[in-house]
């Protein structure tokens, strides 16, 4: 078996335990308004404050894993999770509870930043963002399934997050650097694709914005439109965290043999209508199949935007900023859900949030069409002997032009046959060249031109 998949167990490790307080947020905030005294707009907004403190600690630690290495910030990070949120499930004070949901929000993003940076560094990026979903899914999906049953006020949610961070501790000691390159030289410079990745950032805040805005409202949406138990919409939400890993196990299953703009495109079109479905759902197979529906397609789109932003970079930076930016998205979601909700109505605020994700389709659509095909990553460009002869070529005064960048479209590989050279007993040798745009060449066979 292969190493990778072992070396990339612990990124999905700490990806789980940096994203679970965003998939358990509905919870958090209708408990937080329930048990509390706490009106749904101002339980709305101590999750905002989570999930604004979880976006700064990425914006902080963009470009700057490499410099700290990789397990020191993810044991920070994990251990202001298990203090900050252990902090909150044990108190019942308000402001107690507000400030230990902001730094377990921080220990939240700082995990997350430190998970992001090392799966752009992988030779696959979507393959393990799918991984990281489905994990953070399924440990969502058995939490939606037990907590409803145990009661526990606010505090269950809370400390189910803490117990999480405090289990995927261990997973820290196999993490290290994520440098781009087997040279371990960091490769140093301006942020490559700035105009695709400012675009691409943009719209995954807004696209994360409307989803959040519909998640954490759900839960209020199947009780007092629908007129469901709190046990029977956990179960729906379970039931849709469980098609959302058959999504996720799909996504991965496909990988790249439609690129990324098709199911970016076509996917953010299904999910505009599945939250319209859901908002203005009446009864329990229209609220139950928009919320199915919406959780299949959401984290397909979301691990190949989390793989696009990676793309772009190898040493992760975009990967952290566009992540980074989703979870200002996110944390303005609950906000914007609760007071479009209270202001017009449950489906006026469906319509709403399902046109601004239809506007946004088209820009992050176009940037994954801009940055389509194989990208040069880590892994392939190795394979063709690129990223070292890449700074080799650029620190030497290499030809300019005469290696593509990183991140650049791969040249397609032609296979030559040689007739064998007479006094050299070297038989028939391939040699391999790329196309004629400039690409790698590699010699597998070398003959000298001396007579000895």
């Amino acid at each position: 078996m292969s190493s990778r998949p072992r070396a990339a167990w612990p990124l999905v490790a700490v990806f789980t335990a940096g994203y679970l307080a965003a998939y358990l947020l509905p919870t958090v905030v209708g408990r937080l308004s329930a048990h509390l005294g706490l009106t749904t707009a101002q339980a709305g907004l101590v999750g905002s404050a989570l999930l604004l403190s979880s976006a700064s600690a990425g914006f902080s630690l963009a470009g700057r894993v490499e410099r700290f290495g990789a397990r020191g910030p993810a044991r920070l990070g994990l251990l202001l999770a298990v203090t900050g949120y252990g902090c909150a499930a044990l108190t019942t004070s308000v402001p107690l509870v507000v400030l230990g949901a902001t730094v377990g929000g921080f220990g939240s993003g700082t995990a997350t930043a430190v998970a992001a940076s090392g799966i752009a560094a992988q030779s696959d990026p979507h393959r393990t963002s799918s991984l990281g979903l489905l994990s953070v899914s399924a440990t969502a999906g058995a939490l939606y399934l037990t907590i409803p049953h145990l009661g526990g006020g606010h505090r269950l949610p809370f400390a189910a997050i803490a117990l999480v961070a405090l289990l995927v501790w261990p997973a820290t000691s196999r993490l290290a650097a994520p440098v781009p390159a087997a040279t371990g030289t960091p490769v140093t410079g301006r942020l490559p694709h700035r105009r695709s990745g400012l675009l691409l950032a943009g719209g995954m805040l807004v696209w994360s914005m409307a989803q959040n805005a519909l998640w954490g409202v759900s839960s209020r949406i199947g009780v007092d439109q629908v007129g469901l138990s709190e046990v029977t919409v956990g179960a729906v939400f379970a039931a849709a965290l469980g098609a959302g890993l058959l999504g996720v196990m799909g996504a991965g299953a496909l990988g790249s043999r439609l690129g990324r703009a098709v199911p970016i495109g076509c996917g953010t079109v299904v999910i505009a209508g599945s939250i319209v479905l859901s908002a203005s759902a009446r009864g329990l197979g229209s609220f139950a199949t928009g919320e199915i529906l919406w959780n299949t397609v959401y984290p397909v789109v979301l691990s190949y935007l989390i793989g696009l932003a990676a793309s772009l970079d190898v040493r992760g930076r975009w990967a952290v900023l566009a992540g980074s930016a989703s979870s200002v998205g996110v944390a303005c979601g609950p906000v914007l859900g609760s007071v479009l909700s209270e202001g017009a109505g449950f489906p006026a605020m469906g319509l709403i949030l399902g046109a601004a994700t239809l506007l946004v389709a088209a820009p992050v659509t176009a940037v994954a069409l801009h940055a389509g095909g194989r990208p040069l990553v880590p892994g392939s460009v190795r394979r063709r002997g690129g990223a070292p002869a890449a700074l080799l070529a650029a620190t030497t005064g290499g030809l300019p032009g005469a290696v593509p960048k990183l991140g650049a479209p791969e040249q397609a590989v032609t296979e030559l046959a040689v007739p064998a050279l007479r006094r050299r007993r070297l038989g028939r040798s391939a040699f391999r060249t790329a196309g004629p745009a400039g690409g790698i060449g590699q010699s597998n066979a070398y003959a000298s031109t001396s007579d000895r």
